[in-house]
């Protein structure tokens, strides 16, 4: 499939964070563009807006004339979270197309561009965000696939004037091994997926393989400590090549200072908040250095960074409440948020509301979410968002729940858990998880305020 012959584009799953991206990649350049999704979100609506024909039913008769043929004019993008008895994807295989995943899209894309690839099991959408944001505002400029919605630039593709393109790898079924990045980074490789992959030993051959397929001459940037070999190194107060020392928060901003060994950028504001985004935005700056971008623009950058939605997203914050969503799934994620939210308000009672995303992770790692549920001072647990799979038998919310040591602990339905917020109005709210959440943030603020 060349680029440059595409001229219709279907996208079946159009309202996932990533196919939504390609959707307006395509229609940027003129291309027809329609899609299926099975829910209405404010993605999808936004998509509507402008100009993208969205269907929500799985119907052979809503897909468009001028996709039932194929020709070389015609791309067909999927994705794998759709069903496999979808009547539209079978549809289309039984006429003849060739189905392509997002991650073999990108590649197409990317091919003969200067790509800066971010991998890893959690932290990869906000570094994109990030050095796609340092290229942006310094002048460097750049394009940039996103795995999330900037808040700068409320969207989760950029359009650049020059061949540097910035992309969010996902490891999810071995998707990054279809790019071939100039500058790979690597934020971290803990067990995840094992629905897919079945051990941890797996996923990291994985990694290994998309390290091996960077370009010759390109450069390989990953935390310290994962065991990747040759590479450039960036970690937070630790022996790596480039650091982030002296972080500190002054009237409510993380500070750092940074140092490679070749160049020092002292009294770094962060525009978002977050020990582990210090660490995400040190990978950042060692990849806008790889690209010659001048290291005071760097410093201006991340103090106008304003994140990504739902990566520590400040929802409420005045003297009296503070509430903050976060996207994070996965043990370390969470840990990651909580110590962060604890670090900036250590006075406050902290209340996380925790929706469990997969009945596998789930299962994978119960004993992992109740160690790290346990670091607040009252945790409220919902029903395990299922996405894809089916229910397991014995894997549910209370699993999680019987392992933790902390009292003050609850499960609760979603209405139950607006009527808590209402009724004990938390000091401190915390709201994380990676299913339908995001849609009871909106219920959760009106609840603190009392609309």
């Amino acid at each position: 499939m060349e680029l440059n012959n595409i001229k219709r584009v279907y996208l079946v799953g159009i309202g996932g964070i990533g196919m939504s991206g390609l959707a307006r990649y395509f229609h940027h350049l003129g291309c027809v563009v329609c899609g299926y999704d099975k829910t209405h979100t404010p993605l999808t609506e936004a998509l509507h807006n402008e100009g993208i024909c969205i269907v929500y039913e799985d119907l052979e008769d809503g897909i468009p004339m001028s996709f039932q043929t194929p020709d070389e004019g015609t791309l067909i993008i999927y994705t794998p979270a759709i069903p496999k008895d979808s009547a539209i994807l079978n549809f289309l295989k039984r006429q003849g197309f060739e189905l392509y995943k997002r991650s073999q899209v990108l590649g197409i894309i990317s091919k003969g561009m200067f790509t800066i690839a971010v991998a890893g099991t959690h932290g990869k959408t906000t570094t994109s965000c990030m050095i796609a944001h340092i290229l942006k505002d310094s002048g460097k400029d750049c394009s940039a696939f996103l795995g999330g919605i900037s808040s700068n630039y409320q969207t989760n593709v950029l359009y650049g004037e020059n061949d540097i393109v910035v992309v969010e790898a996902d490891e999810y079924d071995r998707s990054f091994l279809t790019l071939h990045p100039n500058i790979a980074i690597i934020t971290s490789m803990d067990a995840d997926h094992l629905d897919i992959y079945g051990d941890h030993s797996k996923l990291e051959e994985s990694f290994h393989l998309f390290a091996s397929q960077i370009k010759q001459g390109g450069t390989l940037i990953y935390r310290q400590g994962l065991p990747l070999g040759e590479g450039f190194t960036y970690a937070m107060n630790d022996k790596a090549q480039a650091m982030a020392t002296n972080v500190r928060i002054e009237d409510g901003s993380f500070f750092f200072d940074f140092n490679d060994g070749k160049v020092s950028i002292p009294n770094i504001r962060m525009g978002i908040a977050g020990l582990h985004n210090v660490e995400n935005a040190t990978a950042a700056i060692e990849a806008a250095l790889h690209v010659e971008v001048d290291p005071n623009a760097i410093r201006e950058a991340l103090g106008s960074f304003k994140g990504v939605k739902r990566r520590f997203e400040y929802i409420l914050k005045t003297p009296e409440t503070i509430f903050i969503d976060d996207y994070a799934h996965h043990p370390e994620e969470l840990r990651a948020a909580i110590a962060s939210v604890k670090k900036l308000y250590p006075e406050k009672k902290l209340t996380v509301i925790f929706q469990p995303h997969l009945f596998t992770r789930t299962r994978d790692f119960a004993d992992g979410f109740a160690e790290v549920l346990d670091m607040a001072d009252e945790t409220i647990l919902l029903d395990i968002y299922p996405a894809r799979e089916l229910p397991i038998e014995g894997v549910n919310s209370e699993m999680i729940l019987s392992r933790m040591k902390l009292a003050n602990k609850r499960k609760a339905a979603k209405q139950e858990s607006i009527e808590i917020v209402r009724t004990e109005k938390p000091e401190l709210l915390l709201t994380v998880g990676a299913g339908d959440i995001d849609a009871m943030v909106q219920p959760y603020k009106s609840a603190l305020e009392n609309v």
